[in-house]
């Protein structure tokens, strides 16, 4: 029987063990809760207390664990799906040889912050895992809509695409339908940029912009995008598949996408931090702002949408402005 690790208790790492026990294959699944008083509600009630809180837990089908090294000791496959702030402190009590044979999936859709490279540089570089044995999850997929069984798609992205094929497996059902992807780094780095393009799509939204302008500024994002994708890592790649466009229709229009909320917020007047105080949820965009910047001047970048969240971010340019003057470098 396959051993499965989920590592992460959040509302998309809920979503993830719906979709694994949903699903028909026999399988184990060791779940990695922060929280020990998490736990013990779980075990008693069968359902997080904090995220997703209708969603059912087959706790026969889970393990729930309290350290991440067992979690990693007992698993073939270990899908990470903390915030990509938290990742580093999760993983802070491992060492190289806890990852060895071991099949690694990232389902988070951000930069590591403090090093500034996407999960699979990061895993690669701190841990010597090849991306060949490391594989993306992509595509338009709301936690909300997975807990209420809506159809959705998945992009499994790997170097390696046996080992694609190999995950997926494990979460195709009713509801979820799966596509392979050779294209890891354009997936991983699709999946951060949406989040920054839903907050300027949400900055423009609070400012009062209307959905005329807004269907501009997507159709803008996703040419820079591409644009990106192709400066970073040069291959062939259609960027109208869902795990890139797609995965940025609905990270910028839809009533679940906490960085579009956290946007609004922002071009109606909040600060950053009053905004993330009141939101009580990460939104991996503003992170991977800062982030994506230092790859834009590293590598001499034309991106007016990317500096324009930055600029009102971090450098405290009023938001109003800032979208003025983008206005005139869109078309």
């Amino acid at each position: 029987m396959i051993h499965i690790g989920v590592i992460g208790s959040g509302s998309w790492a809920t979503a993830m063990i719906k979709m694994l026990t949903d699903n028909a294959i026999e399988k184990q699944i060791h779940w990695w809760v922060r929280k020990e008083e998490d736990i013990d509600y779980i075990k008693q009630y069968r359902h997080n207390p904090s995220y997703l809180s209708a969603v059912e837990i087959k706790l026969e089908k889970v393990q729930l664990v309290a350290e991440v090294k067992a979690v990693f000791a007992a698993s073939d496959i270990i899908i990470l799906n903390t915030p990509a702030a938290y990742l580093e402190d999760a993983l802070k009590d491992l060492a190289p040889e806890d990852f060895k044979g071991k099949l690694m999936v990232s389902a988070i859709k951000g930069i590591v912050p403090s090093i500034k490279l996407i999960v699979g540089e990061y895993l690669n570089r701190k841990f010597d895992v090849g991306l060949g044995d490391t594989v993306v999850i992509g595509g338009p997929c709301h936690a909300e809509e997975v807990s209420l069984e809506k159809l959705s798609y998945l992009t499994f992205a790997s170097k390696n695409t046996a080992n694609a094929a190999t995950v997926e497996q494990y979460f195709q059902s009713h509801y979820i339908k799966t596509v392979e992807s050779n294209d890891l780094l354009g997936v991983e780095y699709g999946a951060v940029l949406k989040n920054i393009y839903a907050l300027a799509g949400g900055i423009c939204h609070g400012l009062g912009y209307g959905d005329n302008f807004q269907a501009v500024l997507i159709s803008n994002a996703i040419r820079e995008m591409e644009y990106f994708v192709n400066a970073i890592d040069p291959q062939p790649r259609e960027i109208n598949k869902s795990a890139y466009l797609g995965d940025l229709l609905v990270t910028a229009y839809s009533q679940f996408s906490r960085n579009r909320t956290f946007g609004t917020m922002i071009g109606k007047g909040y600060s950053v931090k009053s905004a993330q105080l009141e939101m009580n949820m990460v939104a991996e965009g503003y992170f991977a702002s800062d982030c994506i910047q230092d790859i834009i001047f590293k590598h001499q970048l034309e991106m007016p949408i990317c500096n324009t969240v930055y600029n009102i971010l971090y450098k405290q340019e009023p938001a109003a402005s800032a979208v003025r003057k983008l206005t005139d470098k869109l078309t």
